[in-house]
């Protein structure tokens, strides 16, 4: 008997236990869906301090932001077309030069004993020219004399053909004299043009008048060789920038287009230009294409080697919508914002079409008429139709009444009171 009542006993103590294990996971789980309830009531409940701003309608461009440097709009090297010794240089680095000026001198004895010796070979060559004229019209007379005889029988035909080989000859000496003093002119005008190269003259055609002197790579006294650099000569006005375009903008950029460009060594100034050359080509090592703006530098600011930045303006819209950019966010797929009610402190998802961005400032394609606040900073914590805390100056706003019609940020068209984005009820 008392075996069996142990068993008794044994299945009563396991059939509680079950009983309350059963009773506590079903206690776990009540609490866990009331806890779990009230958290998501709590969190869907509790407001978030937000900022907000309101939207403007104002003027809004789009832009192209790109960096280059300057470089001469012309930049050429002067050097002798003779050799010799630099006597004189007549400028140094930044000065102006004009157009035909003398900037260096060569040492010339040399070139002036070329003249003279050239000059003293053309006067003989000249008086050999007279004496052989001399004889060609005493061989022509005689031949004149030698003809009469001839026909009148007195003179053979070997003594007249004797006359007429004498004239031929005297007549090929004075083509001879006359080619070696054609010879002597053309000698003599070489070295006064090898003379004239010792004076080294600045010299161009297309450009302003004035340029300056860049660099200069010899010094007075220097032996010098042909074409060896003596100074370079650059050109600054205008000035030229080069910037260089993905395939992205390179198709909006046209010859003509204006540019603004600034540098950093003049930060409150802004230089004026325009796009002068757009390269035909985008290199394969860098996808990019060569773009040249020409500036305006009057003043002589901007040199060559500086970094600029330059703005190109593709498009402008006036009176349209303009949002903070900081405001747009996404929410299931949609890229929209949060319009701020100012009068029930909530705040509506609103989703919209987005078209030029400037900057911190973003264009709204759609919805056209939209008005109201947005919220610039906690939006990454909002749900649609969430609680939000307002700043102290646009919560006092928000106790005043609103102008009958439409409430802030609502559309036209839709009822007030309604949450943004949901149509307005049928009318019966």
């Amino acid at each position: 008997m008392k075996a069996k009542g142990r068993k008794i006993l044994s299945a009563r103590n396991i059939i509680l236990f079950l009983v309350v294990v059963l009773a506590g996971l079903l206690v776990w789980r009540l609490y866990f869906l009331i806890f779990k309830k009230s958290a998501d009531f709590r969190q869907r409940q509790a407001a978030v301090a937000v900022e907000i701003r309101p939207v403007e309608t104002g003027t809004i461009r789009d832009v192209g932001q790109f960096s280059g440097s300057l470089i001469p709009r012309s930049q050429f090297v002067i050097a002798p077309k003779v050799s010799g010794k630099l006597k004189k240089l007549f400028v140094n680095i930044g000065d102006v030069i004009r157009n035909g000026q003398v900037i260096a001198q060569l040492d010339d004895e040399e070139y002036q004993q070329q003249v003279a010796q050239a000059e003293a070979d053309l006067k003989m060559a000249r008086a050999n020219l007279e004496d052989v004229q001399n004889s060609l019209e005493l061989a022509r007379k005689e031949l004149e004399r030698a003809e009469t005889l001839y026909k009148k029988g007195i003179l053979s035909d070997a003594q007249f053909d004797s006359t007429r080989a004498q004239f031929n000859a005297q007549q090929s000496r004075y083509k001879v004299a006359l080619a070696q003093v054609a010879n002597r002119e053309a000698a003599l005008e070489t070295a006064r043009v090898r003379l004239s190269y010792t004076k080294i003259v600045a010299s161009w055609e297309k450009g302003s008048n004035i340029r300056y002197v860049g660099e200069r790579f010899v010094d007075e006294g220097a032996l010098l060789s042909v074409n060896t650099p003596i100074i370079s000569v650059i050109e600054i006005q205008p000035i030229v920038a080069v910037i260089y375009v993905t395939d992205k903008e390179y198709f909006r950029i046209k010859p003509g287009q204006p540019v603004r460009v600034s540098s950093s060594a003049f930060p409150a100034k802004t230089f004026t230009g325009k796009v002068a050359r757009v390269a035909p080509l985008l290199k394969e090592t860098s996808r990019q294409a060569r773009i040249e703006i020409e500036i305006d530098n009057e003043e002589g600011l901007l040199k060559p080697g500086m970094f600029v930045n330059a703005e190109i303006e593709f498009d402008r819209r006036d009176r349209t919508k303009i949002v903070p950019f900081s405001s747009l966010v996404t929410r299931g797929g949609a890229q929209g914002i949060f319009l701020a009610d100012l009068e029930e402190k909530k705040a509506y998802f609103q989703p919209v079409t987005t078209g030029i961005i400037e900057g911190e400032r973003a264009e709204i394609l759609e919805p056209e008429n939209l008005s109201g606040y947005v919220v610039t900073l906690g939006q990454h914590l909002l749900q649609d139709g969430m609680s939000i805390i307002l700043p102290e100056d646009k919560a006092q706003a928000g106790e005043k009444p609103n102008k009958p019609g439409v409430k802030p940020g609502a559309k036209p068209g839709f009822k007030p009171g309604s949450k943004p984005g949901s149509p307005e009820p049928k009318r019966k």
